[in-house]
């Protein structure tokens, strides 16, 4: 009797299917790897990230340890929650895990991710970081944009007092809106050449535009972990959005570059006038002083890296501290104490005075522990098999180091929950990627080169905000986050300021 085609195809798959299974099972049984969740078929451990995938991550590691194994589809992905793990990756194994992942929606935003944060690692990308850290970010150039700063956050504190006046000397603040226009207006300006704040200036709102660019970057893209699901990203209309902040941001980048060839092209310039980034990056685009020609999708790509990534992680950094000071009236007193004290009679804080200031320090460090604006760093990717305590990790695994849970390591931080900026008066932790107990702007290779211009943005903020205003809350905080490739609060800081006579 002759059998259907299914009787023999049918068996032949499914043990073709189990000898895979053995043979790749057999081929790891000397090889340790880490705990990890149940997957399910097709989509792995992706139906456990949440809405808020550092607080999911979070909770997993206290179940699967430091050192987690989950699969995103089928791809491999290794969470790291403890100082020793991410040690060994940013250190240890820096250079083995500086690649990048690629990232479908950050390839279409910056230009085939021409940029120095996923820019993969090689060639190209040693280049454009030794431009971004030589010519735009050195301590020499940031030190030339001081006077921006200081001019900036002046018009900020004369805003606020405005609203006071206007309102018998105090008034509700929202915090969010105040901090947000001080950072755009000061990268807009060191970076750009001006403001570009509002609607009509560039042909864009950058405010909204840079909510929605951000919001995207933290977007999952289903395609980049189960390609043949892609299609999805249509329906769901992601792609449609990714194209339109996209083509928004292209029209506007170009309209500043072209500004500033004509500005140049008429002889504009003032002698000994400071260039902002745009002017620079023109000088060595034929690559005259580098050796190396930046194309034209690089120029707008590393401007765009810096124009979005030093406004939207400073202010959010700025909001989670004075809600935090908010929350904690004892540690505002203390440090408007610190401020108050050292400046007597003196009109304004300058940035020569921030060297003083430890307890403000001690808070900024504090608030980045509880609240690093990127709390799961920007992902890598292993490109050989490492050892990783003692585990195996498989080459082209994705690594995620999750400086939230770090953070809040018992391990490492006594009352990890508690907000005490005095743990750090007497430490020598800092936040330059050396102590890996603190890591909010990421360690090794793939730190993040500017963080020398957010910090003296983010101090001389806080301290002219103390100096100036006493505040408290309106009503009772919500303490809820949004989700996106930067943790901000859910809803907007709205604060009671009253100004403080004396300095007034």
């Amino acid at each position: 009797m002759e059998l259907p085609w299914y009787s023999i195809v049918v068996p032949l798959f499914v043990f073709i299917f189990f000898l895979h299974n053995c043979l790749f099972t057999t081929s790891n049984n000397n090889k340790k790897l880490p705990s990890s969740p149940t997957k399910l078929p097709i989509i792995g451990n992706l139906h456990q990230l949440g809405s808020l995938p550092h607080r999911s991550l979070h909770q997993l590691s206290k179940k699967y340890g430091p050192v987690m194994l989950l699969h995103f589809g089928n791809k491999p992905v290794i969470v790291a929650s403890s100082v020793d793990a991410a040690r060994d990756i940013m250190k240890t194994h820096d250079l083995v895990c500086s690649n990048r992942p690629k990232s479908s929606i950050a390839e279409r935003l910056f230009y085939g991710s021409k940029d120095v944060a996923f820019s993969p690692y090689g060639e190209y990308w040693r280049q454009i970081k030794s431009v971004t850290v030589l010519h735009l970010l050195s301590n020499k150039r940031v030190q030339s944009y001081r006077d921006i700063r200081e001019e900036e956050t002046s018009n900020m504190i004369v805003k606020i007092r405005q609203e006071c006046d206007s309102n018998s000397s105090s008034s509700v603040i929202d915090l969010r809106d105040c901090l947000c226009s001080l950072t755009n207006n000061i990268v807009s300006r060191v970076a750009l050449g001006r403001k570009y704040n509002e609607e009509g200036q560039g042909g864009m709102n950058a405010k909204v535009t840079l909510d929605e660019f951000g919001e995207l970057l933290g977007t999952f893209s289903i395609g980049d972990y189960i390609p043949w699901l892609e299609w999805i990203n249509k329906i769901n209309g992601l792609d449609n959005k990714v194209e339109k902040v996209a083509k928004e941001l292209d029209t506007f980048l170009e309209s500043v570059i072209e500004e500033h060839i004509s500005r140049k092209n008429k002889g504009e310039y003032s002698t000994g006038e400071a260039k902002d980034f745009v002017d620079v990056l023109l000088e060595i685009q034929n690559g005259k002083e580098t050796g190396f020609l930046l194309q034209r999708d690089s120029l707008k790509a590393i401007i765009l890296d810096i124009f979005a990534a030093g406004t939207d992680t400073t202010y959010t950094a700025l909001e989670w501290i004075m809600t935090e000071l908010l929350r904690h009236p004892r540690a505002m007193e203390k440090l408007q104490n610190e401020v108050r004290g050292l400046f007597q009679g003196k009109a304004e804080v300058t940035e020569d005075d921030l060297g003083n200031m430890q307890y403000l320090k001690a808070v900024i460090k504090e608030t980045f522990r509880l609240h690093p604006p990127d709390p799961l760093l920007v992902p890598r990717e292993s490109t050989e098999d490492i050892k990783l305590l003692g585990y195996h990790i498989p080459a082209k695994t994705q690594v995620i180091i999750d400086a939230w849970t770090i953070g809040r390591d018992p391990l490492s931080w006594e009352n990890p929950e508690d907000y005490l900026p005095e743990r750090f008066l007497d430490s020598n932790i800092d936040l330059k990627g050396l102590n890996f107990e603190l890591i909010p702007f990421g360690a090794g290779r793939r730190g993040c080169p500017g963080i020398a211009f957010a910090i003296v943005v983010i101090e001389l903020a806080l301290a002219r905000l103390v100096h100036k205003f006493n505040f408290s809350l309106p009503e009772e905080l919500d303490m809820s986050e949004a989700s996106g490739v930067t943790i901000r609060r859910k809803s907007p800081l709205l604060a009671v300021a009253t100004p403080c006579s004396t300095y007034y």
